[in-house]
């Protein structure tokens, strides 16, 4: 990862808490003690592009490691660095978020409280979750398995989604069904445009 892909990722969340379009890195260094999520992401960004750097940025990693720790228990979020999140992630509300480290998360995507993104170890789904682009996951809404969820998908408030969810679905229920195909829109606030947006 180069520095001029950490500040992009930076710029892109904060452009979901913002919702404007006039975002830079001043604002990405003052604006992370307004917003947990952020605050998170952003030491969660900062790891995963040290530990790209090598032994010669070791101290420096270990060091965010450690802080990124500390927001794991103060806020209730445990994403790992290794996670693969793509640009423009909101949690809109921290507390009881579990991500596995070897799930995928799209762009533009929404995690609310209580979400738990997790693997399964047996069976016809034994995996981790891959989730697609603008999708917004509900309050206590756990996803588990080797599911793919598919773009533009809305999940209900508590839904256990063990199957794959087709693009534009919304889903809810234990387990999750597809009530309509009416899709996140509404839910995603104001995305990110996936075109670089430069930094000031």
């Amino acid at each position: 990862m180069q520095l001029k892909e950490l500040k992009e990722l930076w710029l892109s969340d904060l452009h979901r808490y913002e919702e404007s379009m006039q975002v830079n890195m001043k604002k990405v260094f003052y604006r992370q003690f307004q917003f947990a999520g952020f605050h998170y992401m952003f030491w969660l960004r900062l790891c995963k592009y040290l530990s790209t750097k090598g032994k010669i940025c070791f101290p420096f990693y270990a060091f965010s490691m450690l802080v990124l720790q500390h927001y794991k228990y103060k806020y209730g979020i445990s994403i790992s660095p290794k996670t693969g999140i793509e640009k423009g992630l909101y949690i809109g509300h921290y507390g009881g978020i579990v991500v596995n480290s070897g799930a995928k998360i799209g762009n533009n995507c929404v995690i609310m409280q209580g979400v738990t993104i997790g693997a399964s170890n047996r069976g016809k789904k034994k995996g981790v979750p891959t989730i697609g682009d603008n999708v917004y996951m509900g309050t206590g809404c756990v996803i588990i398995g080797s599911v793919k969820i598919g773009n533009n998908v809305a999940i209900g408030a508590n839904s256990v989604v063990t199957t794959d969810v087709p693009d534009n679905a919304v889903v809810a229920g234990m387990p999750a069904e597809i009530k309509s195909f009416n899709g996140s829109d509404g839910y995603i606030g104001f995305p990110y445009p996936i075109k670089s947006l430069k930094s000031s």
